[in-house]
């Protein structure tokens, strides 16, 4: 059974900080020249924490009653921290120690109590389930907690109203909770479109338990995209998949690094290399020429050694 519907996607659109809400949806001419493919792009990183996870962290934090604890590789990490001060409400968050400093300093700046601990994200999030029961506090989890997911499917219901129908949608697929999220949406009111998820080559769990149709989990990750770089898939995440992804594609190292200076170059934008995981997909992968394809662009924090050595 659904952990949630289409019509909780709807119902959160008013209660979700607009602030993050209508994020720009435009045809990148220079990239669609260049790709030979219509590519429509969805920038989530134009907002306060520049991620699509203050949707989702925002509505969570409505209904929080009590101190919340978290595990992050950055990116949801600020999303809490920003609505917790918002709500006010006490916030500690455990990130590995190889965690991006930039983002770790975001979540210090917003008000969180930052942790780290732990040699990746999977290592860090074990430590965070075990100080939460010491400290009884709640332990808030992206991608099992539906709220994530829920407010991540705000974006599909806003790419709805893109003038074209789209042929495909390319999500980047760390934790789940956004192609969980937008593909519910598409599902419902526009199932042509194919939602194809995109992992790094060097972190496929997701992928690969997927198809295997259970949990496969790695000792180990090797990719530069920390932002979907998970070895431990999230039980319920992927159950919520069954029936809203249609297809995968794994990207390398080279393809991310090279579809974030293409974005920088033709898009004028600043993208993680999580956030470049669908125009990886379309410089990899043949089956998108001439057709509507909408990409996701899900993060854009970077260390400003990152920015000098990946964009120039």
């Amino acid at each position: 059974m659904p952990r949630f519907y289409c019509s909780d996607i709807e119902a959160a659109t008013g209660r979700i900080d607009p602030v993050f809400l209508h994020s720009p949806q435009y045809e990148c001419e220079p990239l669609s020249d260049l790709l030979a493919t219509r590519v429509i792009l969805k920038v989530e990183t134009m907002n306060p924490i520049r991620s699509f996870k203050g949707r989702g962290a925002d509505l969570l934090v409505q209904q929080a009653n009590k101190p919340l604890l978290c595990a992050s590789a950055g990116n949801f990490g600020q999303a809490m921290a920003y609505a917790t001060r918002k709500y006010k409400v006490p916030l500690t968050v455990v990130a590995s120690v190889n965690a991006n400093a930039f983002k770790v300093d975001r979540m210090k700046a917003l008000g969180a109590e930052v942790i780290l601990q732990g040699e990746d994200f999977d290592a860090a999030k074990v430590f965070a389930h075990q100080l939460a029961a010491e400290r009884q506090l709640r332990f808030v989890e992206d991608s099992f907690d539906v709220e994530t997911a829920i407010g991540a499917g705000t974006i599909g219901l806003e790419l709805l109203h893109y003038p074209e129908p789209l042929d495909a949608l390319l999500v980047p697929v760390g934790n789940g909770a956004l192609i969980n999220g937008i593909g519910s949406v598409y599902k419902e009111k526009s199932p042509a479109t194919k939602i194809i998820g995109v992992q790094a080559a060097g972190a496929p769990a997701m992928v690969e338990s997927w198809k295997a149709r259970k949990r496969i989990m790695h000792e180990s990750i090797s990719t530069i995209a920390d932002g979907i770089g998970v070895r431990i898939p999230v039980k319920e995440a992927l159950d919520d998949l069954e029936g809203v992804m249609d297809e995968t594609l794994l990207v390398s190292e080279e393809s991310l690094l090279l579809s974030m200076k293409i974005l920088y170059r033709t898009a004028g934008l600043i993208v993680e290399p999580s956030g470049a995981a669908g125009i990886a997909a379309l410089l990899e992968h043949g089956p998108f020429k001439s057709m509507k394809v909408g990409v996701i662009l899900c993060g854009s924090n970077l260390t400003q050694e990152q920015l000098n050595t990946w964009l120039t």
